[in-house]
């Protein structure tokens, strides 16, 4: 075994150790389940559990024959959830949440997508170390599963769940030696293989949904027979694999993303797998998305690793990014993504505003390494838009236009009447000045000057400060610059930046015609420019020359 690999194993072992240590501990509630908010959950405790108990070279605090019995009672209790009448509607699923109570929850599509082929990955493996009676409900529930045929459908959309749809393909077909089938997952793996490496994945950043496509495939290539099948999983793995490593930054996930949960902004906090394959941040207490972190792993090509673990020279990142399958209207229909990266921090986003799956769009930030602050990690400003929910920074309107040039970002914000005019900003912890219309922080190794166009008001909570400015026509300018570049230009101190900084504030105009437009001198001495004409229609300038669309790949990566 090589070393990475082999360093690769004991990170999976000491994650699968973590998270056995905490469901050791974990209450049972009084419908005899750990969580309700989830059943898989559930699951993947369990499993985690019931493995850590069976590795005698793993040290434990806790009692392993005690520990496998709770393993198994709760393997058993969630299995027992699943719909085993081949008339019903949702017939081999189960429950997402157990509310009102766990056998009367309704069932949901959702829970056997992913968790169904991680039952088969954890029975192969661990099926002569069960109990009889688990044995057997294993091979009743993974039968359900296979009969239900939930994973029989078209390739549309090309997105996570018909990925997750087509490794079922595989696995299943494998496992009950159906050839019609694993032929069918076969050929969606080949043509969603050829449509994300040929254009790019529509989900750009999606987290943690990026992670169903990893744990699906990863699954189906750990159970595939050698063959045509498992080198094709593998390829799909490798691109999968340079994906992730193209937008790394030790743990956290930089640029724009088409769609996000709470636990990734504004902070990285989803990262167990980027932890095993990298290793190059610490292993955090909190785990949000344990899933099957402890199980999987696929070694990344040499240069994914490469790429992902050598930021000392910057880079940038631009991307043609395709519509959704069932949107995309021809091979120009497509969002521009932008993305600087420094071994001290990223910025960018996407140029075009986007309404993505329950309005989710991330569209830009700058974004710090994940064990950088003792917190938020992101530091960005939108306005808010539908979904949008006090203490939720997400959910952005179609306000807004923005340039990204290096390691500055400007946006343009002309507020319709009818919408609220705010601005919410979620700035990371750290060391920051407050002057009229801007902020000078220090976070980590970075200095950061943000500029607004109207006054704010700055709330600091122990993670983050939240930041809010009103009015109808505003604007947002962030400079990062690394603390080690600062001091090779002369400056010595934060209160040095900020008054540095404080000369280049952005400057704001409208037209008698109505035209807008944003201007800002870097730290470089480039001058920057937002331009919007009396119909809305936005330009961008660098230097007086207009930043050209068409600079931006087709090719997601080459």
């Amino acid at each position: 075994m090589n070393s990475i690999m082999n360093a690769m194993q004991q990170r999976k072992k000491q994650v699968r150790g973590q998270i056995a240590s905490q469901a050791s501990e974990l209450p049972v509630l009084d419908n005899g389940y750990w969580f309700e908010s989830d059943v898989r959950d559930n699951f993947y405790y369990a499993s985690h559990l019931f493995a850590a108990a069976m590795d005698d070279s793993l040290p434990l605090k806790f009692n392993r024959e005690e520990a496998k019995a709770k393993a198994e009672l709760m393997l058993a209790r969630v299995l027992d959830l699943q719909d085993q009448q081949p008339e019903s509607a949702l017939y081999g699923h189960w429950p997402l949440n157990l509310r009102p109570a766990p056998h009367e929850a309704p069932k949901n599509t959702l829970p056997v997508e992913l968790m169904g082929s991680l039952m088969v990955y954890f029975y192969q493996r661990y099926q002569a170390d069960l109990n009889e009676l688990l044995r057997a409900s294993f091979e009743r529930a993974l039968l359900h599963i296979y009969r239900s045929g939930f994973y029989r459908k078209p390739l549309e959309h090309y997105h996570h769940h018909e990925a997750k749809y087509t490794a079922a393909k595989l696995i299943f077909g494998q496992l009950y030696g159906d050839r019609e089938l694993l032929a069918d997952g076969a050929d969606s793996l080949r043509r969603t293989y050829a449509r994300i490496s040929q254009i790019g994945m529509s989900e750009y950043g999606a987290l943690p949904w990026f992670w169903h496509w990893v744990q699906a495939f990863t699954c189906a290539w750990a159970l595939a027979a050698e063959g045509e099948i498992k080198t094709a999983l593998a390829e799909m793995l490798d691109y999968l694999w340079h994906v992730r490593a193209t937008y790394y930054l030790q743990g956290a996930w930089v640029g724009p993303h088409s769609r996000g949960w709470p636990h990734d902004v504004p902070q990285d906090r989803n990262v167990l797998f980027d932890y095993v394959q990298f290793g190059d941040f610490p292993l955090p207490e909190e785990m949000p998305r344990t899933e099957y972190a402890g199980f999987l792993d696929y070694e990344a090509p040499a240069a994914a690793r490469a790429l992902a673990l050598n930021r000392a020279l910057p880079v940038e990142v631009k991307h043609r990014v395709p519509r959704p399958a069932a949107l995309m209207q021809s091979a120009d229909d497509v969002l521009h993504s932008y993305v600087y990266i420094t071994q001290h921090y990223a910025t960018g986003g996407v140029l075009e505003r986007a309404l993505e799956f329950d309005n989710e769009q991330h569209r830009w930030d700058v974004t710090l390494p994940v064990s950088a602050v003792q917190g938020v990690n992101r530091a960005f400003f939108f306005h808010p838009g539908q979904g949008y929910r006090f203490g939720d920074l997400r959910h952005q309107s179609d306000a807004g236009e923005v340039l990204f040039h290096r390691n500055v970002i400007a946006a343009l914000y002309d507020i319709p009447a009818d919408q609220p005019d705010i601005l919410v900003g979620c700035l990371p912890p750290g060391e920051w000045i407050e002057a009229p219309h801007a902020l000078f922080g220090r976070c980590g190794s970075v200095y950061l000057a943000v500029y607004l166009q109207q006054p704010y008001e700055r709330t600091v909570l122990a993670d983050r400060s939240v930041v809010t400015s009103r009015g109808r026509l505003n604007a947002v300018v962030m400079e990062c610059l690394a603390i080690s570049e600062a001091g090779i230009s002369g400056i010595a101190s934060l209160q040095h930046f900020a008054e540095k900084m404080t000369e280049k504030k952005p400057a704001l105009t409208r037209s008698i015609q109505g035209a807008l437009e944003l201007t800002y001198r870097t730290f470089q001495n480039e001058a920057i420019a937002i331009m919007i004409d009396e119909e809305g229609n936005a330009a961008r300038f660098v230097n007086d020359s207009a930043l050209l669309l068409h600079d931006y790949s087709f090719l997601t990566h080459t």
